[in-house]
């Protein structure tokens, strides 16, 4: 069974469902879409932005604590 609607970045872009565009950050970490941001380190929407300023200082964070 393939997903319903999926998100996926490479080569500078980011694709929402059948929707592509070029990534606003470097790394697609909240990449805003229709008043939520995508995390892809969760894989997931939130509705606030992340507190993180770049994936280096999330990933220290998962190491530190073992979770998002």
């Amino acid at each position: 069974m393939s997903p319903v609607w999926s998100v996926s970045s490479a080569k500078g872009r980011i694709s929402f469902g059948s929707r592509s565009r070029e990534m606003i950050t470097a790394r697609g970490c909240n990449e805003p879409f229709k008043g939520s941001f995508w995390c892809p380190g969760r894989k997931w929407f939130s509705k606030e932005p992340c507190p993180f300023s770049s994936k280096a200082e999330c990933d220290n964070y998962r190491r530190m604590c073992g979770a998002i």
